[in-house]
């Protein structure tokens, strides 16, 4: 079973990044498609962005696409969420999640495995 922790959150000014990691143990990542997840206040979780692990193919939110990448480094057992150009819209409680299907499919309902999340702040 995999386990997954978030680090990389914080405050940031608006136009600034961030680059979330999420590693995992418990097993290797080379078979599970990854994805982030966001929620704020009084709002649904939403996908932002998902990777196979197939090709490394990857989706991403039309609120994101454009300034935020994801990537993956199987032999670290990590994966990345660079965002940069933030904006106070992309406030929110960041998730990392697993697939054991490998695709880059980015509803929550395919996700089974699910980190603590990290706290993302965009304010001046």
């Amino acid at each position: 079973q995999v386990q997954l922790v978030e680090s990389g959150g914080g405050l940031v000014q608006p136009g600034g990044s961030l680059r979330l990691s999420c590693a995992a143990s418990g097993s290797t990542l080379d078979y599970y498609g990854i994805g982030w997840f966001r929620q704020a206040p009084g709002k649904e979780r939403e996908g932002v962005s998902c990777i196979s692990s197939r090709d490394g193919s990857a989706v991403y939110a039309d609120s994101v696409k454009g300034r935020f990448t994801i990537s993956r480094d199987n032999a670290k057992n990590t994966v990345y969420l660079q965002m940069n150009s933030l904006k106070p819209e992309d406030t929110a409680v960041y998730y990392c999640a697993a697939n054991p299907y490998g695709t880059s499919w980015c509803h929550s309902r395919a996700y089974g495995y699910w980190g603590q999340g990290t706290q993302v702040t965009v304010s001046s």
